[in-house]
């Protein structure tokens, strides 16, 4: 078997969070900072760093350095209060991922998440020693979809980017995957369905949890 990557996001695509960031940022946002934004609007500005997150809702002179801080940490820290006691990988990834270190699969994350919150779930669910890639927000200059984690992944496990599958949840993702010459398999959630991802045509599978797929039928697909 040729050298191969699995490069995963973190939030939606490993875990089953992102209705409970929905829950944070909403009420960061609107009772907090009382932007009185509409739910779908919010749903749809969830993606890239927290700080870019704050430039596209209030513009970029609105907060400081230092008040975005501030209100990105407490909107991480109420997340992991609220999402802690359902916290677990989903359905099937376990194994998936030790069928895929037997095979020998190099495995990676690329996220738009904070450190903080990456330690959160590899230390609480004890998977650190899978993975020979972290790829942070503290890490790249541009977001998703820009194709900088994903490659940054790459080069830290070693493998070409044509040799890299990527799992992902959110369209913006998967279109970092597209930009950096990479397959994608799309995880489906409430907050992104089957619709949105038609037109992307790196996207190898849909799937609604890792049950329905084997890492040794995957790299047949690269």
């Amino acid at each position: 078997m040729m050298t191969t990557a699995f490069l995963f996001d973190l939030n939606g695509t490993m875990i089953d969070d992102m209705e409970y960031h929905v829950k944070a940022w909403t009420g960061i946002l609107n009772e907090d900072l009382h932007a009185g934004l509409e739910d779908a609007y919010i749903r749809g500005q969830m993606y890239g760093k927290n700080e870019e997150l704050f430039h596209r809702v209030f513009g970029p002179d609105r907060f400081t350095a230092e008040e975005i801080e501030h209100w990105s940490m407490e909107k991480e820290k109420r997340y992991q209060q609220a999402f802690r006691p359902h916290l677990r990988l989903i359905a099937g990834l376990q194994h998936f991922l030790d069928e895929a270190k037997q095979l020998g699969i190099a495995l990676g994350i690329g996220t738009a998440a904070i450190p903080f919150n990456l330690d959160f779930v590899l230390d609480n669910l004890a998977i650190r020693s899978y993975f020979g890639a972290l790829v942070t927000a503290n890490d790249v200059a541009v977001s998703k979809p820009d194709p900088e984690v994903y490659l940054a992944c790459a080069r830290a496990l070693q493998v070409p980017p044509e040799r890299c599958l990527v799992f992902e949840d959110a369209p913006k993702g998967v279109e970092a995957a597209l930009n950096a010459g990479m397959k994608a398999v799309v995880i489906l959630s409430s907050l992104h369905g089957e619709s949105e991802f038609v037109g992307y045509p790196n996207v190898v599978r849909m799937i609604h949890d890792y049950t329905e797929i084997s890492p040794e039928n995957l790299t047949c697909l690269l």
